[in-house]
């Protein structure tokens, strides 16, 4: 199978890409490598992976040189005839859609950032598929889709109607968009509704890499809603191997379908919205504790009220994604942040 995966010098689209030349496929990396953070981590990880940062110029693929399976294009998905070129030149069997601008609290600062990448980007991806058929989009949803929901754990069959930040409303509208394209072309879609990712080379606007950072420092950490939240802390290779057995599973239309009583993860078109997290949501009291045994330091907490945009819990039900592919996560919480921060240490050399 050739799969093109975007968001390859990201946080979860780089180790896909690993997983995936590990299981030997051809592999068709696509990214922006954008400034949303430092652009070296993203160097690096582009790297790991035999891509020679230095040979990126225009839109001109990259070979690895460490798989031959594997080419980088430098693309923006926004340009949606660079992409359509693309799409038509690699002709890809399957696409794994992992590019987006993340980020819940920069959406308050940057909206317009979301739409141009959350939401043009994706549709250049959705028209690329239906002008050069693939067997199946995969695509990242997230879990803040579920709001103001407090009906836990969340449930793909449950209303997402109440977004709470901007980023959480384009995840939505990825979901619309896939099923208006399930319905009328025929692209079989699935959405993975993410839950909290983290592991080495994550991003570093996210909690473990920030806290980390300032307790080696010596600095305060933010705790929001004063340590009183939960998430569920889903460990990034467990994440992989959930993607990548749902990728072999494109979906047909619901037998169980009824449109007078419709479930909102399914559909009579080839369309389906699945969980993909832990199913063990984690004190956020507890997960620095882990974190400081791991560092052998204590952290000095800024406790600090709710951050507009954010939810107190999130506990995911990936009953249905159990059920499709036998997916289980394995990594206790301990022993991921352990592997984190043995990563931190050795790649920033503290």
């Amino acid at each position: 199978m050739k799969v093109l995966v975007t968001g390859t010098a990201g946080f979860i689209g780089f180790h896909v890409v690993q997983q995936l030349l590990a299981r030997g496929e051809e592999v068709v990396g696509v990214d922006q490598v954008n400034d949303y953070y430092d652009v070296r981590l993203k160097y690096d990880r582009l790297r790991e992976t035999g891509i020679d940062p230095d040979l990126l110029s225009g839109t001109q693929p990259v070979q690895s040189r460490s798989f031959p399976g594997y080419r980088f294009y430098r693309i923006n998905l926004e340009e949606r005839d660079v992409v359509m070129h693309l799409f038509e030149q690699e002709r890809p069997d399957r696409v794994i859609h992992l590019a987006a601008q993340a980020g819940v609290r920069y959406s308050l600062t940057r909206p317009e950032a979301y739409l141009d990448s959350n939401i043009y980007g994706f549709l250049s991806v959705l028209e690329a598929c239906r002008r050069h058929p693939v067997d199946h989009l995969v695509y990242a949803s997230s879990s803040s889709v579920y709001g103001l929901n407090k009906s836990m754990p969340f449930s793909e069959y449950s209303s997402v109607d109440h977004p709470v930040s901007l980023y959480a409303a384009t995840k939505k509208s990825n979901e619309m968009m896939a099923h208006t394209y399930s319905y009328l072309f025929g692209i079989p879609t699935t959405g993975l509704r993410f839950f909290t990712v983290y592991g080495p080379w994550g991003r570093p606007d996210m909690a473990l890499f920030l806290f980390t950072e300032n307790i080696l420092a010596g600095a305060p950490i933010d705790v929001f809603n004063y340590g009183n939240m939960e998430r569920d802390f889903t460990y990034v290779d467990d994440i992989v191997k959930g993607v990548i057995a749902v990728s072999s599973l494109p979906p047909g239309p619901s037998e169980l379908w009824d449109a007078v009583n419709p479930d909102p993860a399914t559909s009579s078109a080839p369309y389906r919205i699945l969980n993909i997290g832990n199913s063990k949501p984690v004190k956020l009291m507890d997960f620095i504790r882990a974190l400081e045994k791991n560092l052998g330091k204590e952290a000095i907490l800024h406790k600090m009220p709710m951050q507009p945009g954010d939810v107190p819990a999130t506990w995911a039900d990936t009953s249905a994604l159990k059920h499709l592919t036998g997916y289980q996560p394995d990594t206790p919480v301990d022993k991921g942040i352990q592997r984190f921060v043995e990563w931190y240490r050795r790649y920033y050399n503290k």
